[in-house]
């Protein structure tokens, strides 16, 4: 089981953090495993308490509510990130960089 998976999300216009984006963890088969908000500081500290096995999964940010509750108009109603997990010795953090219009990911550490 892997040890820890966390996101964290910036709004990339503002230099911001983004508080409140639903985000959904998902098995390759699409079928959820846990779900959580961003918190203050557009962070979700842990999003599979029990670990994770290797395998694909996918992080589903609900972006579109996220602007929509800023005011803003956006592009992308969700915003889909598929990853690997190899090494469950290790933690996994998938930040996401959110604009409007645009979004960025990487793995980070």
């Amino acid at each position: 089981m892997s040890k820890v998976l966390s996101t964290h999300v910036l709004d990339s216009t503002t230099g911001n953090p983004a508080q409140g984006v639903h985000v959904q963890l998902c098995a390759s088969d699409g079928s959820p495993i846990s779900q959580a908000e961003t918190d203050s500081d557009g962070r979700v500290a842990e999003l599979a308490t029990a670990g994770l096995t290797p395998g694909i999964y996918r992080l589903i940010f609900d972006t579109g509510t996220y602007f929509e509750s800023i005011g803003q108009e956006s592009f992308y109603p969700e915003v889909t990130v598929t990853f690997r997990i190899d090494n469950t010795s290790r933690g996994y953090h998938v930040p996401l960089l959110l604009s409007p219009f645009a979004y960025s990911t990487y793995r980070g550490s």
